[in-house]
């Protein structure tokens, strides 16, 4: 038995964000055959949002296009920026403009509709056993934890916020992220492939382009507390929580 067929084999809650009634409930026929708990469904930007904070589940079936002014793009941002869970999305739609607004959310999957169990079943387990990959220690950290290091150097890992002596300072999407996966990992080597996979989710990671934006951003902060492990990875040290 796999790695991946190991993870799977335990129960995982899922919520469907589905404005169609029909939709949702041959869905959650389906994530219930597949072995999956179904946590709820919801039918809106709020409900979907509201939903997440109250049960976080493991993962969002989110439909791109719900009824009211934002949609399920906009829920996944806040989804992933708040709780970082990670979201498939299910869409009838497939312009441009559509899969550049969804892939700005971040989201672990993109099947277009109508798709095939088989299909929705292999991207729902590689989503969760990636997710766990990168983020194992994810319930140990709540919205209001910060990380404390040297040189009076703090960063929030799910609010993505740095500071130095208590001033903030402005970070790239990427440079979040990297930190973020270091965060996940502290006193422990993470790897420069696993870090370039979970920032720019690439099948072969440039190690040119991953050590230029940690030099921008050691050159931003003004102080060196990014350890480079010799041909190996990076590694984020003496640090302790508080909040």
């Amino acid at each position: 038995m796999s790695k991946l067929e190991k993870f799977t084999d335990c129960t995982h809650r899922i919520l469907i964000v589905e404005d169609e009634t029909i939709l949702a409930i041959g869905m959650e026929y389906s994530l219930e055959d597949f072995g999956y708990e179904v946590s709820g469904i919801a039918t809106s930007y709020e409900s979907a949002v509201s939903h997440v904070k109250e049960n976080l589940p493991d993962l969002v079936l989110m439909d791109i296009k719900l009824k009211g002014n934002k949609t399920g793009v906009d829920a996944a941002k806040v989804i992933w920026k708040e709780y970082k869970i990670p979201v498939i999305f299910l869409t009838s739609y497939s312009s441009e403009k559509m899969i550049s607004d969804a892939v700005s959310s971040e989201p672990y999957g993109y099947l277009l509709k109508p798709y095939r169990d088989k299909e929705l079943k292999a991207t729902i387990k590689t989503a969760l056993y990636k997710h766990n990959y990168f983020f194992k220690n994810k319930d140990t950290i709540t919205s209001n934890d910060t990380l404390e290091f040297k040189n009076n150097i703090t960063f929030n890992p799910l609010k993505g916020i740095l500071a130095k002596n208590g001033q903030n300072i402005v970070l790239t999407r990427n440079e979040i992220k990297f930190l973020e996966i270091l965060c996940e990992h502290i006193n422990e080597s993470v790897s420069f492939d696993k870090i370039s996979d979970y920032i720019w989710r690439e099948t072969f990671f440039d190690i040119g382009k991953l050590r230029a934006l940690v030099y921008r951003m050691k050159k931003k902060i003004g102080v060196d507390f990014i350890e480079n492990v010799y041909e190996y990875g990076y590694i984020l040290r003496n640090i302790q929580k508080n909040g």
